[in-house]
């Protein structure tokens, strides 16, 4: 019994160290924080192909330490320009918002990794299930940084809604667990499994995408088995890196 107490607070204390002595040193204010693009996204006007691209950053300031930030752009063929679609927290009203920020921008300071990259085709197709995914998120008026909903709550909404994304959420991303209390039972963002949640505080989720990861107390932690991973707090996985490998057509 001791010795799974011990391994159970290595795997969550050792990350948020690491974490911290990461993401802890002074940085920019939330006014002089560089936003611009990080070169991401290919440029509209010479890439006419469709667009699907989902970011992720690390929060802002301390909260870097535990959580992530996300949003998502599209665009489709021939059209001049991105869409981006993200939930934040510090305004009234809806907490959703569209075109927030420069589409690929680094994120407060934070440069951003691409979790999905899609083009061509199979972008085109996945577009318009995405937007009716983006507006039927049901917690636009409603946002909590810890257990959720937030955006990565948000995020999750989305990918169930197009399980084509094939999206594996990183174990950082505080909210992606949420899920209601008269819903504990349901998919697994990713699509390609099943997860038990009851309100983002205690959990499992087995899937192909996400491997085997618990949750407790809004924190993830498990193993990817389809790229070799340890999935932890914090730090969100040792291993394989969670990036897209490639753009998809």
């Amino acid at each position: 019994m001791k010795l799974t107490l011990l391994i159970l607070a290595a795997w969550i204390v050792i990350p948020l160290t690491v974490s911290y002595a990461r993401y802890s040193a002074p940085g920019y204010s939330w006014a002089t924080a560089p936003r611009h693009s990080s070169g991401l996204a290919p440029d509209p006007a010479m890439h006419r192909d469709a667009v699907v691209q989902i970011y992720n950053a690390r929060a802002f300031s301390w909260r870097g330490i535990f959580a992530t930030h996300p949003w998502i752009v599209v665009k489709k063929s021939d059209a001049p320009a991105y869409t981006r679609y993200e939930v934040v927290g510090w305004s009234s009203g809806s907490k959703l918002r569209t075109d927030y920020a420069t589409v690929d921008g680094l994120w407060y300071g934070s440069t951003p990794s691409l979790l999905v990259d899609v083009r061509g085709p199979k972008a085109d197709a996945l577009i318009e299930r995405i937007e009716a995914a983006v507006a039927s998120y049901p917690y636009k008026d409603d946002y909590r940084t810890w257990p959720g909903p937030n955006s990565n709550t948000f995020l999750a909404h989305v990918a169930r809604e197009v399980p084509e994304l094939s999206l594996d959420i990183p174990a950082s991303a505080i909210g992606k667990d949420y899920r209601p209390w008269h819903q504990p039972v349901g998919s697994a963002p990713s699509g390609t499994g099943v997860q038990v949640s009851l309100l983002g505080l205690v959990g499992v989720t087995l899937a192909a995408e996400e491997g085997v990861e618990f949750n407790l107390l809004g924190l993830a932690f498990g193993v990817d088995v389809l790229r070799p991973a340890l999935r932890l707090p914090a730090i969100g996985r040792l291993g394989m890196a969670e990036e897209a490998l490639g753009p998809r057509q």
